[in-house]
């Protein structure tokens, strides 16, 4: 049975509430604990057990932490880093150029900036010369280094490495590994196809922190001392959430303390960035997900490739807002080319369907940098697996992005190896391509079946899954300050989301081109402002402007609002329906 009776919403989805079984358990946990009841519900949907529920609003990073030599190769990665350190070797760091890459490289330059290495960074240009290691670039880098440290790539890249002669290389890496591994020092990986699979939520940035933990038991053992790891998880933390990996395990705990250290502004790029940014309250996945993630990625995207990694790693306040600015600039461009190229893709995507398991759109020109953002797009709008690519000449590069259950990096791993596409690879919800002109139609034909074996396609448009109601009165400062505290709250821990049911508009402005500010009223007392961002999108946009006094159902996630020294509750809004009076 449908929530508040709302079978189709303004955007076509179904309202769900919770089950009875997690009504029963969160009354239950909420008698036993004195915990709030809202808080106890958010627990018992993420299956969390009434003995541990305390205990799980204050995680302990050395209880969660799993141990680094759990990790195939770690040890021998480890001690080879440790070796070039004490040897002063030169050492090169060749990252990918999103915000995992620029975060796996920032943790290694700065721990080896502290124990007086400088190491040489070398991030690829996306366009010039695609993702991960190529074999002039390790060519190169071998000639003048002892080590190499490829982070966030090289996995697959076998050619590559067996080209740096001369060099020794230590893979520290999440993506999807293939059959064989590359011939060099160690392969830090939690997604070989030999690891247990247990700790492969973690980001790239995740396993480089872990080897660093490695490296300081080592160190410890021989009697040394190295750089404060806690005050690195800054860095991992906004790699875990810009990566889109899960908040579960130790991720949890890598963020929950990292947005604390990051609290401290203490890095000067971060400090920087969420300057330009416009940040003015203490930082949340929100911020590391929508405001900092972009801007560091922005450079790879569409500008100089190595910005984000620099901006990360530096000690220089007056450089830190230089590169910032420089990024702010490049991620507003970046946007104006997005949505281009989204309203392109998207037009294309409708006249092929968007119900078929798989949503595609290629076309001339599209710019690499925002196909992986586009494609994003058309999954939520969709809820399909969705590829978009760009064309130069005769070759494709493009991006993929899934939905919750397909594995797209295991498809597109195959599609590779049946020789469809040149390249390609990636994890379960995200992966890259690169594909022939005329292999593209015979490729995605492909995808999709393969896709469709895993049960892509077979629901409309996803069901929205509410934590249960509360009236406008009810969603106070403090409720939300409670409920925080079983965050962070990102991918594979969503944020609780509720209905306000049966209310009015009171007031509302478009924000922007596609936002809508609102202010909403139960008729009586009971009052609550809300933001529908990318309202003007889709439906909702229009018919909560032009309301005529109708009252509606919100859904949507409660944030505090921070203006002038003074705290309020807002929502923000998801989906609504109209309210059908009896």
């Amino acid at each position: 049975m449908s929530f508040l009776s709302v079978e189709r919403s303004l955007t076509g989805r179904r309202w769900v509430g919770p089950s009875v079984e997690v009504e029963r358990a969160s009354e239950m946990m909420a008698q036993q604990t004195d915990l709030p009841r809202a808080l106890c519900q958010v627990l018992t949907r993420r299956g969390v057990p009434l003995i541990e529920a305390k205990g799980f609003l204050e995680p302990k990073l050395k209880e969660l932490l799993p141990d680094p030599r759990d990790l195939k190769d770690m040890e021998v990665a480890a001690a080879r880093f440790l070796a070039a350190v004490h040897g002063r070797q030169r050492i090169a760091v060749f990252a990918d150029y999103d915000v995992d890459g620029g975060s796996s490289a920032a943790l290694l330059l700065v721990w080896l900036r502290q124990m007086g290495v400088a190491a040489t960074l070398y991030v690829p240009d996306r366009i010039d010369e695609g993702y991960g290691p190529n074999v002039p670039a390790m060519r190169e880098l071998a000639a003048g280094h002892d080590l190499i440290i490829c982070v966030d790539c090289g996995t697959l890249s076998h050619e590559p490495i067996a080209a740096a002669e001369g060099a020794d290389v230590i893979v520290l890496d999440h993506h999807l590994g293939g059959e064989t591994l590359p011939d060099c020092v160690a392969v830090v990986n939690p997604n070989r196809q030999d690891e247990s699979g247990d700790l492969g939520y973690l980001c790239a940035a995740g396993v480089v922190f872990l080897m660093l933990v490695e490296a300081g038991r080592q160190l410890r053992l021989a009697g040394a001392r190295g750089p404060d790891l806690m005050a690195l998880l800054d860095l991992v933390a906004l790699a875990t959430v810009a990566d889109v990996a899960p908040l579960i395990g130790a991720n949890r705990a890598l963020v929950r303390q990292g947005l604390k250290v990051m609290a401290q502004r203490q890095r000067p790029g971060l400090v920087a960035l969420s300057d330009v940014a416009r940040m003015d309250a203490a930082p949340n996945t929100y911020h590391l997900g929508f405001l900092l993630g972009p801007r560091v990625n922005a450079g790879g995207r569409i500008g100089q490739a190595d910005l984000g990694a620099r901006l990360l790693a530096t000690e220089s306040m007056v450089e830190a807002e230089a590169l910032s600015q420089r990024l702010d600039e490049l991620n507003t461009e970046r946007r104006e080319i997005e949505n281009a190229v989204r309203a392109a893709a998207l037009e294309q995507a409708e006249a092929r369907g968007l119900d078929a398991p798989l949503v595609w759109a290629a076309g001339e020109g599209w710019h690499p940098g925002v196909v992986g953002i586009v494609a994003s797009r058309l999954k939520e709008a969709a809820n399909r697996p969705a590829i978009v690519i760009g064309f130069d000449g005769n070759e494709g590069k493009g991006s993929g992005r899934s939905v919750s259950g397909v594995d797209l990096g295991a498809s597109i791993q195959r599609l590779a190896a049946e020789g469809l596409l040149v390249k390609g690879g990636g994890h379960k919800m995200a992966a890259g391509l690169t594909v022939m002109r005329d292999k593209l139609e015979p490729a995605m034909a492909r995808l999709s079946e393969l896709l469709a074996k895993q049960g892509a396609g077979e629901g409309g448009p996803a069901d929205l899954k509410l934590d249960g109601a509360l009236m406008p009165g009810a969603a106070t400062v403090d409720l939300v300050e409670q409920i925080e505290l079983a965050g962070p709250f990102g991918a594979g821990a969503p944020a609780p989301r509720y209905a306000l049911p049966d209310l009015q508009v009171r007031f509302a402005k478009r924000v922007g081109e596609t936002h809508l500010k609102l202010s909403l009223s139960d008729g009586m007392n009971g009052g609550v402002d809300a933001i529908a961002f990318g309202a003007f999108d889709g439906p909702m946009g229009d018919r909560l402007t032009n309301h005529g006094g109708a009252r509606f159902h919100f859904a949507g996630r409660l944030e505090v609002n921070s203006w002038g020294g003074r705290q309020s509750v807002q929502l923000r809004i998801e989906d609504a329906a109209e309210a059908v009076s009896d």
